[in-house]
């Protein structure tokens, strides 16, 4: 499994710090350094059923900057997939990658159904 995400958030480090107390093995990847390709946003966004816009990082300053809660509803998904792709900072984080699975952002009760089945 692979977690995208970006030390400084706040949100990422209460996500890192409850998959290591669940010790539920990942693979981190930081999301600024190695923003996800177009292509991987694609094939994420097929994988997740979730609607595109859960992809972007609607509280950041880059996505408030740029207009996009105006421009988003005018633009195709692949402009959409393309202009996600070309900077870290747009994407929701943390993003959370499975075998079968794609989560954005960090819910716990999301996050405990997914990965604890058991509890």
């Amino acid at each position: 499994m692979k977690v995208l995400v970006y030390r400084k958030c706040s949100t990422c480090q209460k996500a890192l710090k409850w998959l290591e107390e669940h010790q539920i093995p990942f693979e981190e990847r930081p999301i600024v350094e190695e923003h996800p390709t177009e292509a991987e946003l694609k094939e994420w966004y097929q994988k997740s059923g979730l609607p595109l816009k859960r992809f972007f990082n609607t509280s950041g300053l880059l996505y408030k900057s740029m207009s996009l809660k105006d421009r988003l509803p005018e633009m195709s998904e692949e402009e959409q997939l393309k202009l996600l792709a070309t900077d870290g900072m747009l994407v929701k984080r943390p993003l959370v990658v499975g075998e079968d699975f794609v989560m954005t952002g960090f819910k716990e009760p999301e996050w405990s159904e997914r990965l604890l089945p058991n509890q």
